[in-house]
């Protein structure tokens, strides 16, 4: 086309208007409008990409291992010593779930994670089952999150304790202010103290593995009262099996970037798994080091001071600066791990929207290109989540990881009937699957692959199974009743949208 100010030919026209928009109250908090044109320009890099969609995962290292502690302790603390064996099963299995999601990534480079990889493989009512689950799970993890993220600030400073809900709160409206204000600013606001809370435990674990080799680890000094006193118990299977499903709080998040590949670079399927990579072997060494050193320094589960707490004034010989350091940086980073959530979320809320699963409101960005209703509608309820659960992640978590275990194996048993399909094409042919539009090609290595998934599907699935009965008490009975509840009214959305197109026809 020819541009009318120069009369020379280019692809697009921009014109530039004569006066700037004033400022209002909108743009003081989230910045002026950014135009459609720009959307291209608002992808991460992997680096910022690790920072937005792996918070959630690395943060988890600040309580899975408290919370396999916790459910140990009412066998005593000699049961401490089954802390790491647990974590290394959690890591066994964290490594399965992470190589069949890099598969989910290159299959699908759309994004939308286990809602799609159901939907398209399984049927509308698997995807609805996973995407019931995936946004239960993002609710809670924002919650779960920023309660951790004060219950560090407690840690360090115990008169706090009675503000515990409110600093919670107005943690999640910051984090939804910083969301936005659009992916790249998000990303830039996170990436630093991401990176600097990766080297502090980092620091700490090697520090503590020096002087464990050296014979000069010492022990946890006026440890607190552990959560679970005067409690006497056997060491059961059931009672591993209670730890292991309370550990499994590590592998949290790791779906998060088949959710958001679009927002990565192009070629954005190759940095997406990467970047998914670089997450599961960054979380591999945080994980098994804190669980290692956890017993070997006396640490106690307490809701007074944490695991990671009494971890680095033991190592760090007291209250001085690399502790402070690193109830900072874990504080900052449990606190945006939120994130995670608040990036996959709104994008999750916005696919099922345009199914007609979700108001289509949803489905619309706003003036920073950002799904913004999505981003408002998950702060305010996990806000109410953490008035109502008075900020606690004992009582948070046996509400969490049941809906990301169940989105695991629906994904996962979904992408194994895939390859199945694959298999059965000719070398040379191709198919188009009937929801997404997806091609299939032949693969020579489908039989492995199918393999993978599958082995997947069903440790993802027993998992589940063993978080929902011995979890069933604690509250994960909410859950199980909540997912079955948000589908039926998923359903009627659905149905209510279909009978307006009928009508209008």
């Amino acid at each position: 086309m020819i541009n009318p100010e120069d009369n020379s030919s280019t692809p697009i026209i921009e014109r530039k208007a004569a006066s700037e928009p004033r400022n209002n109250w909108s743009s003081w908090f989230i910045g002026r409008p950014l135009s459609t044109a720009d959307a291209p320009h608002q992808t991460i890099s992997k680096m910022v990409g690790l920072a937005v969609f792996a918070s959630d995962a690395l943060s988890s290292n600040a309580y899975a291992t408290q919370e396999i502690m916790a459910v140990l302790a009412v066998a005593g603390t000699m049961a401490f010593g089954y802390v790491f064996p647990i974590a290394l099963a959690i890591v066994i299995l964290l490594a399965v779930v992470s190589a069949s999601y890099v598969q989910v990534i290159h299959a699908y480079p759309d994004g939308g994670g286990a809602y799609v990889v159901a939907q398209d493989n399984l049927g509308q009512v698997a995807g609805l089952v996973a995407a019931s689950s995936l946004l239960t799970d993002y609710i809670l993890t924002v919650s779960v999150s920023v309660s951790s993220g004060v219950a560090q600030i407690i840690s360090a400073y115990p008169s706090a304790y009675e503000y515990r809900v409110w600093i919670g709160v107005a943690a999640v409206m910051f984090i939804m202010l910083i969301n936005l204000r659009g992916v790249r600013e998000s990303g830039a606001a996170i990436s630093v103290p991401s990176m600097l809370f990766i080297m502090m435990m980092l620091l700490m674990i090697f520090a503590g593995l020096y002087q464990y080799l050296t014979g000069n680890l010492g022990i946890v000094l006026n440890p607190p009262e552990m959560s679970a006193h005067g409690a006497a118990a056997l060491i059961t299977p059931f009672l591993i099996l209670h730890a292991f499903s309370s550990g499994t709080a590590a592998l949290t998040g790791i779906e998060a970037i088949s959710n958001g590949i679009t927002a990565f670079k192009e070629p954005r399927s190759k940095n997406a798994a990467i970047t998914l990579t670089w997450m599961a072997f960054i979380l591999t060494i945080l994980f098994l080091g804190i669980s290692f050193l956890a017993s070997r320094v006396g640490a106690v589960p307490s809701e007074v001071e944490t695991v990671v707490s009494q971890m680095a004034r033991t190592i760090f010989d007291g209250a001085g600066f690399f502790y402070f350091a690193v109830i900072l940086f874990t504080t900052i980073i449990l606190i945006l791990a939120a994130n995670t959530a608040f990036a996959g979320f709104p994008r999750l809320s916005a696919l099922m929207a345009a199914d007609g699963f979700l108001p289509r409101q949803l489905a619309y960005r706003g003036s920073r290109l950002v799904y913004s209703r999505g981003i408002v509608a998950l702060a305010v309820i996990s806000s109410l989540l953490i008035v109502a659960f008075q900020a606690s992640v004992t009582r948070l978590i046996p509400l969490y990881a049941i809906g990301v275990f169940l989105s695991f194996t629906l994904a996962q048993f979904g992408m194994a009937l895939r390859w199945r399909k694959v298999g059965n094409i000719k070398p040379g042919d191709s198919l188009v699957t009937s929801t997404r539009h997806t091609q299939l090609r032949y693969d020579p290595a489908w039989k492995m692959k199918m393999m993978l998934n599958g082995f997947g599907a069903i440790c993802t699935a027993v998992v589940m199974m063993v978080f929902a009965v011995t979890k069933f008490k604690d509250g994960a009975y909410i859950v199980l009743a909540l997912i079955p509840a948000l589908i039926v009214v998923l359903w009627l959305i659905h149905r209510h949208y279909e009978n307006l197109a009928k009508n209008f026809l």
